[in-house]
């Protein structure tokens, strides 16, 4: 079974509810030579990325920053953010912390003390420039600098009275559809069958991903003949109706990548991440270039200049920044304005724990979303956090409600945190 690129990239940022196409027609060719004739500039890509993206309506006084913390409580940690006048708001990082924790406390956190909130968008340029931390460019910079920044977002939401979907844009959605990601690759095909189930059981997503090849691996499967095995497999398990995603980690050169999504075709996978080394653009390019079936791509960048270059010569056919290795809800919303201009769908990609949450939030206002975004369970730990509890239902995740993130009692999901110095 093969699709249609121009159809199925229609039906993944949710333009048309298609059904799986029968049929191999050179998508992508037809798609190019469309774009020839009205071909998407770097100023028209600049333009959309540089609007304003914060709303400092009912804002009027400044929110001066007192303290920046890094706070753990057992396995989990915490950034609390508190102004001069009292206002307050929390982030829940990724485990880097437990190593990223210098980073933070002594490149990144000092910077916004004294600063006013309301001008964070400044500060995420500012903050880069400070102790030249863009020596430092990547994972182990803009990890930390997301934290504060979505903390800083729950604390001007709180003060607002605004959901973080307020504040960055217009809310278009309550409920974002997601598909259930498996990360594992010591299973045989068999084994990955039955855990897929198990996480569609789980879950009631409508739709799954599971990684193929080695992870980085020159061309190297995870265990011999398994993705070849895998792929048709996992079509024959789970049937027509659920749709499918496959992640490669960056694990083929060109010639290797093209013939596993020629499988990926074969079964009307809904996308194919990261075939090639993540930084080779020019070979991901050559993929994409190749195959009918959208390629998928951004997690691990961290230039907007890269993902200018990934949008404007079509590099890739979704863009997935990272809202943690990217720096952020506002850096990520520019990546997603500058793919709405090339008529591209932004599908993020997640860091798992609390992760989830910060993708509902991004996903209840960026209209070019993709049909489903990143989940890696979570609900079940923290639902209870929010008022209503986060619930799934038909394959979706209700959006938070409240002001800032929606954590309905900072206080008691802070009771016996300690700051990490």
């Amino acid at each position: 079974m093969a699709v249609n690129r121009r159809e199925v990239l229609q039906w993944i940022a949710g333009a048309a509810a298609l059904p799986v196409l029968q049929g191999c027609q050179s998508g992508r060719r037809e798609l190019e030579s469309a774009s020839q004739q009205s071909r998407i500039t770097v100023e028209e890509l600049d333009a959309a990325a540089e609007r304003p993206v914060l709303r400092l309506d009912g804002l009027d006084w400044p929110i001066l920053i007192q303290s920046v913390e890094l706070l753990r409580k057992r396995n989990e940690y915490f950034v609390r953010v508190r102004s001069k006048d009292g206002a307050e708001g929390i982030a829940v990082p990724d485990s880097r912390a437990e190593y990223l924790h210098p980073i933070f406390n002594k490149l990144v956190a000092p910077y916004f003390i004294g600063k006013d909130a309301r001008e964070l968008e400044l500060h995420l340029w500012e903050v880069y420039r400070y102790q030249s931390n863009y020596k430092l460019q990547g994972l182990a910079l803009w990890c930390p600098v997301a934290w504060v920044e979505f903390a800083i977002l729950d604390m001007l939401g709180r003060a607002a009275g605004k959901s973080i979907g307020q504040l960055l844009g217009e809310p278009v959605r309550e409920q974002v559809p997601f598909y259930i990601a498996s990360g594992r690759r010591d299973t045989t095909p068999q084994q990955e069958v039955e855990y897929l189930q198990q996480l569609l059981a789980r879950t009631d997503a409508k739709a799954v991903k599971f990684k193929i090849g080695g992870r980085m691996s020159r061309n190297a499967d995870a265990m011999p003949g398994r993705t070849e095995q895998l792929i048709p497999l996992v079509r024959k398990a789970l049937g027509d109706k659920i749709d499918i995603h496959a992640d490669s980690n960056s694990s083929y050169d060109p010639p290797q990548a093209i013939k596993v999504g020629r499988m990926l075709e074969d079964i009307g996978a809904v996308y194919y991440e990261e075939p090639c080394p993540f930084d080779h653009l020019e070979d991901t390019k050559r993929v994409a270039d190749a195959l009918t079936i959208p390629v998928a791509g951004g997690e691990q960048e961290y230039s907007d200049r890269r993902f200018r270059w990934m949008i404007a010569n079509r590099g890739v056919d979704i863009v997935q920044p990272d809202l943690q290795y990217y720096g952020g809800l506002i850096r990520s919303t520019r990546v997603a304005r500058m793919a709405a201009v090339a008529g591209m769908p932004t599908t993020v990609h997640i860091s798992g724990g609390f992760g989830f949450v910060y993708m509902l939030h991004l996903a209840s206002y960026i209209p070019n979303i993709g049909r489903y975004q990143e989940y890696k369970e979570g609900t079940e730990k923290y639902a209870g956090w929010f008022n209503p509890p986060l619930k799934i239902a038909d394959g979706a995740i209700s959006v938070p409600k409240g002001p800032g993130m929606g954590i309905a009692n900072v206080a008691d999901v802070l009771q016996g945190a300690e700051r990490v110095a």
